[in-house]
């Protein structure tokens, strides 16, 4: 089974996505959660089933707080998202939710961020994913570093930061036109989610790696690069699906089942751990392959 030979059309298709990600991103940006800009989250429940979203949006109003978003969790609950409350503010909004005939509700979480702390969190987030792929690339240099040849260790390291910047922009330019379109806004839940995609991706990048580095011991010099590249990829291919597909179905379950607090965290890991396993199996080793080949080319 030669997926190598086909490295060129997941190159299109790669760098397709990846560039539509980002001009969505530049144009449209991210649409920030409260943890980023400052305000409130309350979420309640209701002893009984919940008014409509219409009628919770007008409670809202007749409180004086025109701005606010309003999202179900599980049969009785509900997330509200607003700007920064005062106490007044608070106590006035919980007592119009309660509506005229004073339905019995349970404040289950209020929390208030201010925007200071929002943008050192949008600060430090950015941080995290750039330390972390930093630190990635060079636990890859030092692990492959008996490799030299036909190519050093260092390019593991470039092919795995290349496969890791397409795994993460992919959901990014996805959430961008999700917040564009749907408001849907992303929290630091989304940096976790981002950082356990490195995690997850760079792991089943590993495992290739390792299995070319095993392979290429075992041929000798007797087999091309590329034909090693290939058979190790199938090696591992059937491992790298089934792993994928078994986390897959839990974050289904997740998004699913899971409520309105970590839908959206749920549906990032999804498309980064679907992504992040073709980016193991059709670009960072096929990269290798590639980045070989040129070479000769060069030293001919």
């Amino acid at each position: 089974m030669r997926l190598i030979a086909y490295r060129h059309i997941a190159y299109i298709i790669s760098g397709t996505l990846v560039l539509l990600s980002l001009l969505v991103f530049f144009f449209w940006g991210l649409k920030l959660g409260i943890d980023f800009t400052g305000g409130t989250l309350i979420e309640i429940e209701y002893r009984v089933a919940p008014p409509s979203i219409d009628t919770l949006n007008a409670r809202s109003q007749a409180a004086g707080i025109p701005h606010v978003i309003i999202q179900p969790t599980g049969e009785r609950g509900v997330l509200i998202r607003t700007e920064h409350l005062s106490e007044g503010e608070h106590q006035a909004l919980l007592q119009s939710l309660r509506g005229g005939d004073g339905e019995s509700l349970v404040e289950k979480r209020f929390d208030t961020i201010g925007p200071t702390i929002g943008k050192e969190l949008a600060r430090k987030s950015v941080w995290a994913i750039a330390l972390v792929i930093i630190l990635i690339v060079l636990y890859i240099a030092w692990a492959f570093r008996k490799v030299s040849e036909p190519v050093s260790s260092w390019k593991y390291g470039v092919a795995t930061v290349i496969a890791l910047v397409h795994d993460v922009t992919i959901p990014v330019g996805i959430f961008s036109v999700l917040g564009h379109f749907y408001g849907i806004e992303v929290d630091t839940l989304f940096v976790t989610a981002l950082l356990t995609i490195l995690g997850f991706s760079v792991h089943d990048t590993i495992v290739v790696f390792d299995r070319i580095r095993e392979n290429l011991k075992n041929a000798k010099g007797k087999l091309s690069f590329e034909t090693v590249v290939g058979e190790s990829i199938s090696q591992t291919l059937t491992r790298s699906v089934n792993t994928s597909m078994t986390v897959l179905f839990v974050l289904l379950a997740i998004y699913f089942f899971g409520g309105a607090s970590v839908e959206y965290f749920a549906l990032a890991l999804i498309v980064g751990i679907a992504f992040g396993t073709y980016s193991s199996i059709c670009l960072a080793s096929p990269i290798l392959v590639t980045w070989q080949q040129w070479s000769d080319r060069e030293e001919k």
